[in-house]
């Protein structure tokens, strides 16, 4: 027998020739390396979806001062957080419709489309000089650009079971790096007051004088344009062509299809299956108990991204550190580097270990600590500083990353292939809209705290934090049943 078709006949599948899930599922039964070229696809889109959502944080305080629609300087994080927001409650609106989308036309097409929105939209963000502008370019950026949930499906549908946990874990990887390095990029390209700092380079008429925060929007919408061309070379994994491939008498589908059922029983059994999968993707609690706990974390994470860019910056009179752009840089692209080198050489191993839920629920308490300890790093100076913040920003960011791979690991496995675009769509609907309100809830919160530095009960800063922290356990709780279901297998 050819070799080829063992894999075929022990798995008693048929594969269509004009199907490019079936060419998928073909590679994926013989060949049982990790899919490299696939995880590499994965990588960059992921990376270049996630660039644009928080590379504004380090000079979006620059950027709405500069607006002068703040009247005095405890407003600026006030209005910073409804730019913040804009993006994600874009994406709340369409989440759902690209993830249907994706099941009905394929992932592809979504995601190319996807990455040519960031080209475009996020340039546009970078050539705002008004407040309602930019309010607008991120709302549009966030609710055309639907490539972040079918990415997620895709991951698990070029991999094999085996590879599912290093699949994930990857998007975990570059989501986090993009929102990691996404700032980092808007820490060092940002130029603030730039014809004042280089009138030798920069003149206030030449367009990054006139345009200050361009640069960083520009290299990561030339990045986007490569991804776009890297894409059309993504296979496919959606099954179609079925219908037309019904005749088909070739020996491997004739024989497969012959040892498919071998009994009534099995044939109903089937069919109840094929019932069940497409019951409601909200009566499917697994799925639902899985996003919800998801979006508890992710509300925190998003408020904790525009927050620690926003105390870094802000002046010591403030509680802050009074740090750069290039400062707040330094510390993220640090931090990237890291949760790089955790998640692609560990992750996976303590996944296997632990499992994804009990890998969520000890970096969750080891969160908080974390997260409680950065007001009292402000009082720090000089080398100590460095140290200490670039160490608990490593430990947070890599902390985050490690609840959220988990949950997409639980997500994926509660739903099956033909419903998973869909689901994917409704977690991405929920955490964007906890997301929306974690950058307008951060601004307004930390714009709040800056005004109380004088209070007796947790002054400045360390309120902001623990209400960071009063979230994390929330979501610590809803880890345990009742709140989350794991489907059985």
């Amino acid at each position: 027998m050819d070799k080829a078709t063992e894999p075929l006949l022990k798995k008693n599948k048929v594969y269509y020739e004009n199907c490019p899930g079936c060419k998928v599922d073909r590679r994926k039964d013989t060949y049982e390396g990790i899919p490299i070229k696939e995880f590499f696809y994965i990588w960059i889109v992921i990376l270049c979806s996630s660039l644009p959502i928080s590379s504004l944080f380090p000079f979006l305080y620059f950027m709405v001062r500069d607006t002068h629609i703040a009247k005095r300087e405890e407003d600026i994080g006030y209005f910073a957080g409804f730019v913040g927001s804009s993006f994600m409650f874009g994406r709340v609106l369409t989440s759902v419709l690209w993830g249907m989308i994706a099941d009905r036309y394929g992932r592809k097409p979504v995601m190319i489309f996807g990455i040519i929105v960031v080209v475009v939209f996020n340039t546009l963000f970078g050539l705002s000089t008004s407040f309602w502008m930019a309010v607008t370019t991120r709302f549009l950026l966030g609710s055309l650009n639907g490539a972040l949930g079918p990415i997620r499906a895709y991951a698990s549908e070029v991999s094999r079971p085996e590879h599912q946990a290093l699949a994930l874990s990857l998007v975990s990887v570059a989501w986090g790096i993009g929102l990691i390095i996404g700032p980092a990029i808007g820490g060092f390209l940002a130029m603030v007051m730039p014809a004042e700092k280089y009138p030798d380079l920069i003149s206030k008429d030449s367009l990054f004088g006139r345009f200050p925060y361009l640069l960083p929007c520009l290299c990561i919408s030339m990045f986007g344009l490569i991804v776009c061309v890297v894409c059309f070379w993504l296979p496919e994994t959606l099954h179609r062509n079925h219908e037309n491939n019904s005749g088909d008498d070739s020996y491997e589908a004739l024989e497969a299809s012959s040892n498919v059922y071998t009994t009534k029983e099995d044939l109903q059994g089937n069919e109840k299956s094929h019932s069940a999968s497409k019951k409601s993707l909200l009566k499917n609690w697994p799925l639902m108990s899985s996003i919800i706990v998801y979006c508890i974390f992710s509300l925190n994470d998003m408020a904790y991204a525009e927050i620690f860019s926003l105390w870094a910056v802000s002046p010591r009179k403030l509680g802050g550190l009074s740090f750069s752009t290039d400062d707040v840089g330094v510390v993220l692209a640090i931090s990237g580097v890291g949760l790089f080198t955790f998640q692609t050489l560990l992750y996976p191993r303590v996944e296997r270990l632990l499992g994804p839920i009990m890998v969520s629920r000890i970096t969750a308490v080891l969160t908080i600590p974390v997260q409680q300890s950065f007001p009292f790093i402000a009082m720090l100076s000089g080398i100590s500083l460095s140290i200490v913040l670039n160490c608990a920003s490593i430990l947070k960011n890599l902390f985050s990353v490690c609840i959220v791979t988990g949950l997409f690991v639980l997500q994926n496995r509660a739903v099956d292939q033909d419903q998973r675009g869909a689901a994917n769509g409704i977690a991405m609907t929920g955490v964007s809209l906890f997301k929306a309100f974690g950058p307008a809830m951060g601004g307004v919160l930390f714009s709040w705290s800056q005004k109380r530095q004088d209070s007796s009960f947790l002054p400045g800063s360390q309120m902001v934090f623990f209400i960071l922290n009063v979230i994390t356990v929330i979501g610590l709780i809803t880890t345990y049943e009742p709140f989350l279901v794991v489907r059985a297998h």
